[in-house]
């Protein structure tokens, strides 16, 4: 008869690629803060001692064949986690095992679906990674209509079957932070922050900031296009309203005309509108169905 393992409480994700110094010191701090906790380091294709340093202090290992991305590393370390609770942080050396104890505390002492680490703007970066993010949190804000203090922080302690209804939504690559956050909140589940410090990396970011700074607008959009729409077609609708108007009493009153492109702009506006509404319908009949599932 086979044996199921026994379910742990919390279940600690890393993922890593070719971390292996920092996970030196990082590991024996988790397992001294969090001794029942399961840790479940994801190595993404490592060329370098990783693999060797998680056996070496008794870690579970998830090993990539070859390199899947930051975003594919968590979800299939999700996948595996045998935890009610999951964590996840990164393991370059920004993140302090005390600071997740204060997450984990911050968790459990509230009903929340959700708990991220928000980190101090001096701390995030260089200047123009700081304006960047500034920009994405307060645009995720504008989506979700709450305020989003760190969009992108990979520190978070979450709820696992919360989580994992969002996988396939997930990108491979460094957006999921992103995403899971976005996602919570239109979902109605509850998210709180808990003020984090961050420390120096160990070696090189395997951030590209331009490629995925792209992609993180693309998110925000495709994310709020799914769980809002109205708040991404009416403001488009609205703008092409007031250009059309505009224009067409320019021509009024240049000419005493009404021209194509004025009913151009009127009629874009108006199909604009009518994608939303429909956007919006066919959005309220999937949170329809997954709530009867």
């Amino acid at each position: 008869m086979e044996t199921t393992p026994n379910p742990v409480e919390l279940s600690i994700i890393l993922p890593a690629l070719n971390e292996a110094r920092s996970l030196e010191s990082l590991l024996p701090g988790l397992q001294s803060t969090f001794p029942d906790a399961e840790i479940v380091v994801v190595d993404d294709g490592s060329r370098d001692d990783t693999t060797d340093v998680c056996r070496r202090h008794g870690c579970r290992l998830v090993a990539n064949p070859y390199r899947m991305g930051n975003g594919a590393a968590i979800k299939r370390g999700a996948r595996s986690a045998r935890g009610q609770v999951l964590a996840m942080m990164d393991a370059d050396g920004q993140h302090r095992a005390e600071d997740l104890q204060r997450l984990w505390e911050h968790y459990r002492s509230a009903d929340l679906d959700m708990v991220v680490g928000a980190r101090h703007g001096r701390d995030q970066a260089s200047l123009f990674r700081r304006f960047g993010n500034f920009a994405f949190n307060r645009l995720a804000s504008w989506m979700t209509g709450q305020k989003i203090p760190d969009l992108t922080s990979g520190m978070r302690i979450v709820n696992a079957a919360r989580f994992r209804e969002f996988l396939h939504l997930l990108p491979n690559g460094f957006s999921y932070p992103t995403t899971s956050t976005m996602a919570f909140f239109r979902s109605g589940y509850t998210v709180a922050y808990e003020p984090i410090d961050v420390g120096r990396r160990d070696g090189k970011s395997h951030l590209r900031i331009w490629r995925e700074g792209a992609r993180f607008m693309v998110i925000i959009f495709k994310i709020g296009a799914l769980y809002s729409p109205l708040k991404l077609f009416l403001p488009i609708s609205a703008f092409l309203f007031v250009a059309s108007t505009g224009l067409y009493a320019y021509t009024y009153i240049e000419s005493a005309r009404f021209t194509n492109m004025s009913a151009l702009l009127y009629m874009t506006s108006l199909l604009t509108f009518l994608i939303g509404i429909v956007s919006e319908q066919i959005t309220s009949l999937m949170f329809a169905r997954r709530e009867r599932e």
